[in-house]
């Protein structure tokens, strides 16, 4: 019994904890009791939960808790240091560290890799990153890095975005330091959310954890509603869709049909909402339980009727993230700041330079001038450039958050392109009241135009990319068959009821979950077993790992 209890919360690199893993449910358990015994005496209890939260993290990445304690020690230090001085000077560059420190642990971990590829393709050399320090610390620590490949850890861009979310709060005097690390550690790490998010605000948890335990029977139950959707959008919809269709589609799909690409790429979109929703929705079950209320990640974002509102409910505490630390700075839509020039600048005249042949940079350094020129001579050019410029550029450098390569840029510009056209449209647009027709057409028109964007979002590389956009293109002369549709029917099924379940009215949803909440706790039991049960029919043989954990 005891071997079998250390198996379970042995830390392996090839099976990192998730919430599908037993280990993850018996660590849990464990941290509730210490949890219930500590519950009043506050600041043991959340130097308590910050070792918890750090010894999860080590069975999720291993060694690279240490990352995440050093960012945390960064922050805690530069927090306290800008809420003492008054020196102008000294404050920037004091968050100057915090930027430089948080960043450049992320640009080298996420990023490395992708910015030699550019370099070397534009200086023609062959530098190749390598973790430094891996084999150092394997001789003389006892650690077990691989030595040879730069390992992305799990997480590391949520954790990166709370803390330098912190310091900037305090250094724009809208935030007052966490005085205890302990405290602001546990705030950083909370381990519910530390490796999928939300992506939560010092200023909406900072204040919970200095509150006394308290959880009603309605928030215990709601609590568990939120547990058991989550799992259940996991393993029917996003892993189910993920094994019997998505992963054979988008691994050749020159082998089959623009009917079969289409319906690969729909699957997916519904997959990674429900995936990436489904842990969300497990981690503020989790939270809820434990008497913190996380923010709302998700609102429907399929019945939204414009891209601009689909942003407003797809990953909301990223969306609002990058709005009040990138679009804003950048100078919001209002005007384009210097950085918003640098960027677009430095962009184009990097292409030009990376162009593979020479009338391709011409044309490049052609539309630089021509934007100069008109820039310079048409007011009306420039009041719209600096309105939708830093629109664009936030939706690129959101797109790279997202992932290290070409593919990821090309999907956030597409998604900038989309909001800079619905904001022009709806400038001119002959309507202003939409009834329920053109309602459903907007949503339609924005569920497709978001799921072709996800070609380069899900494609593995560009080349798989350029496949299925070419067999969407051309290969619909084939009518479905009725081979086609017994190979895929059942997937379709399972997508459809998926749809189905969204576009539930909210109102509905809502008056669901008060009642689930208010049931007797025998019948929450036979609920959860019921749902467990059911989910087991569609496990694939081994649990998929979450979509977001690479971010």
């Amino acid at each position: 019994m005891v071997d079998a209890l250390i198996q379970l919360l042995r830390a392996e690199a090839s099976r990192p904890w998730t919430f599908l893993e037993l280990g993850f449910w018996v660590f849990f358990a464990a941290v509730l009791i210490g949890f219930a015994a500590l519950e009043r005496r506050l600041a043991l209890r959340n130097a308590y939960l910050m070792l918890a939260s750090w010894f999860f993290y080590y069975h999720t990445s291993q060694w690279y808790v240490v990352l995440l304690i050093f960012t945390t020690a960064v922050d805690f230090g530069v927090g306290h240091a800008l809420h003492r001085s008054t020196n102008a000077i000294l404050r920037k560059a004091l968050l100057a560290v915090s930027i430089v420190s948080n960043l450049g642990v992320l640009f080298f971990f996420k990023y490395a890799y992708f910015a030699a590829d550019v370099w070397n393709d534009l200086t023609g050399m062959a530098w190749d990153p390598q973790p430094f320090w891996a084999g150092w610390s394997n001789a003389h620590l006892g650690t077990d890095f691989v030595e040879d490949v730069i390992l992305l850890p799990v997480g590391i861009s949520f954790y990166t975005f709370q803390c330098l979310s912190y310091t900037v709060d305090i250094y724009r005097k809208q935030l007052e330091p966490v005085r205890r690390f302990s405290d602001f550690a546990f705030y950083v790490s909370f381990f519910p959310q530390l490796v999928a998010g939300p992506i939560v605000r010092a200023s909406d948890f900072v204040p919970q954890i200095y509150q006394p335990y308290s959880v009603t029977r309605a928030q215990f139950g709601l609590g568990l509603f939120w547990v058991v959707n989550g799992f259940l959008k996991k393993v029917i919809l996003a892993d189910f869709l993920a094994v019997h269709l998505v992963d054979r589609i988008f691994s050749q799909p020159t082998l089959y049909t623009g009917w079969e690409n289409a319906l690969g790429l729909l699957a997916y979109t519904m997959q990674v909402y429900a995936d990436f929703s489904g842990y969300t929705d497990i981690a503020i079950g989790i939270a809820l339980w434990m008497g913190f209320a996380l923010v709302k990640n998700f609102d429907s974002p399929y019945k939204a009727r414009s891209v601009a509102e689909f942003w407003k409910r797809w990953h909301m505490s990223l969306s609002s993230w990058l709005k009040d630390y990138l679009y804003i700075p950048l100078g919001g839509n209002r005007s384009g700041s210097v950085a918003s020039y640098v960027l677009i600048f430095a962009g184009l005249f990097g292409l030009a330079w990376w162009a593979p042949t020479s009338w391709v940079s011409y044309s490049l350094a052609g539309l630089v001038l021509i934007f100069l020129l008109l820039y310079q001579f048409i007011p009306a050019f420039r009041r719209g450039f600096n309105t939708n410029i830093n629109l664009l550029l936030t939706m690129l450098l959101g797109g790279l958050w997202h992932g290290a390569s070409w593919n990821f840029v090309v999907w956030g510009g597409l998604n900038g392109l989309g909001l800079v056209t619905y904001k022009l449209w709806s400038s001119v647009r002959p309507y202003r009241v939409e009834g329920w027709a053109l309602r459903g057409l907007g949503v339609a028109v924005t569920l497709v135009f978001i799921t072709f964007t996800r070609i380069w979002f899900r494609a593995p590389d560009w080349d798989t990319a350029m496949a299925m956009l070419d067999q969407l293109t051309s290969s619909w002369e084939v009518a479905p068959s009725r081979a086609m549709l017994e190979a895929w029917w059942r997937p379709a099924a399972v997508l459809a009821v998926g749809f189905g379940i969204h576009w539930i009215p909210e109102s509905l949803k809502d008056r669901y979950r008060a009642l689930f909440s208010s049931l007797h706790p025998a019948l929450w039991v036979a609920a959860a077993v019921a749902s467990v049960l059911v989910a087991y029919q569609f496990m694939a043989a081994e649990s998929q790992p979450f979509i977001y954990f690479q971010f």
